[in-house]
């Protein structure tokens, strides 16, 4: 770990470092950060330990390069990060490293909402990260809200809830076709929270299989794949999927 400090300490060095690490910011680095824990998912997905174990270390670089900036501009260190993670995970585990007999998930949420409210008198949805993934934060949002109250009691009223959305972009203008298809896909996240299905792990399974269907039809119609009218397409999209399983 020192080594890795040390390293990001040169390449952030205003006289003797790297000019594109030196010229980065936090704001700058964010989407690169999104794109590693990405990375470190999808390794994980295909079961690929040599990748993971090289996806952690991209990780963990973000981390290293965004405490360096905040040292560099006088917020913090990464000592203070290691401190502030290190603290949080002793107070909500207080089963483990406290004098509570009993813990679990229901303790651990409800020390997140105890810390929410002594941060600020916000609102139930406050700290919801607005860079998460559409899904998944349609998902905690939702969440969210059934904690006061704000739900389906069963999936039927989700389910519902798509054909309204449905028969409302059927009758959309262009100026509301977006709007209502956001409304939409709101509505499938609930439907799948219902049913208890994490929607973006969700999706990203059936991208995992599209992709692995189509290369596999694209292969089997050869170099006159683009060629083939709809219907030929079809027909080994038909082929692979009855193979595929």
């Amino acid at each position: 770990m020192e080594r890795l400090l040390t390293i990001m300490k040169q390449l952030r060095d205003p006289a003797t470092g790297c000019e594109w690490d030196v010229a980065q910011n936090f704001e700058s680095i964010a989407p690169y950060t999104i794109e590693e824990a990405h990375e470190v998912a999808d390794a994980i997905a295909r079961g690929d330990m040599a990748e993971l174990k090289d996806e952690l270390g991209d990780l963990l670089l973000q981390v290293v390069f965004h405490a360096q900036i905040a040292e560099d501009t006088g917020h913090f260190t990464f000592a203070d990060v290691v401190t502030a993670i290190s603290d949080k995970m002793e107070r909500r585990h207080p089963h483990i490293f406290g004098d509570t007999a009993e813990g679990g998930h229901h303790l651990w949420e409800q020390i997140k909402a105890e810390e929410r409210r002594a941060k600020a008198a916000g609102g139930t949805l406050d700290g919801v990260a607005l860079g998460l993934p559409a899904l998944m934060r349609a998902e905690k949002l939702q969440k969210r809200a059934a904690r006061v109250g704000f739900d389906w009691p069963d999936p039927s009223g989700s389910r519902a809830k798509i054909d309204e959305e449905l028969q409302e972009i059927a009758e959309a203008g262009p100026d509301t076709l977006e709007e209502e298809f956001g409304d939409l896909l709101f509505a499938v996240v609930n439907w799948a929270r219902h049913h208890g299905v994490d929607a973006e792990a969700a999706l990203r399974a059936g991208n995992r299989k599209f992709e692995r269907r189509f290369r596999a039809m694209e292969a089997e119609g050869g170099e006159g794949f683009a060629s083939l009218d709809l219907d030929a397409k079809e027909a080994l999209w038909q082929r692979v999927k009855h193979r595929d399983g």
